[in-house]
């Protein structure tokens, strides 16, 4: 199942990017999800830059189906591989988000670009079930999650960014 989604900050790409690879930023972003326990990591990789975090979260919510697959619990691991910067002033990189003990993945890209005013995060990747003859049924009912959380993620960089002017 095809994800994209377009997040639009105000701020310039450089304030952004470096609120994205900032470890109280990250921080915040778990605990703003309702992670029940989270760890995360950031670390420069050359001209960009390597972020993971680890989040357990609460399957209430999730359908019953789902729910007998991974438990109480899905602990999800979320990876962007920055770039450096590109002669645009844009940045790509990766995202690949994994959930433990479930056979539902998420790859793909990420852009930060300049647009008047801001700045577009442009995210697009293919959610993947690799289940038979259910898997797709998964993807159905674990893509409003994976949507809700980058909306979440927007909305926490957004008051992060109100408050780090």
């Amino acid at each position: 199942m095809r994800i994209t989604e377009t997040i639009t900050y105000h701020a310039p790409v450089e304030v952004v990017y470096a609120m994205k690879t900032n470890p109280e930023f990250q921080e915040r972003k778990c605990a703003d999800s309702g992670a029940l326990q989270h760890d995360v990591a950031v670390r420069q990789n050359g001209d960009g830059a390597l972020v993971v975090t680890r989040r357990d979260l609460s399957t209430d919510g999730l359908p019953d189906f789902v729910k007998s697959i991974v438990g109480a619990r899905l602990s999800i691991t979320e990876t962007y591989q920055w770039d450096g910067w590109r002669a645009d002033g844009s940045r790509e990189g990766t995202l690949t988000v994994e959930a433990a003990g479930a056979p539902v993945a998420m790859r793909g890209t990420v852009h930060l670009e300049p647009v008047p005013g801001g700045t577009n995060l442009n995210i697009a990747g293919d959610l993947k079930a690799h289940i038979p003859l259910i898997g797709g049924r998964i993807e159905k009912a674990a893509a409003p999650a994976f949507i809700k959380a980058l909306r979440s993620e927007h909305e926490s960089g957004r008051r992060w960014l109100d408050e780090h002017p």
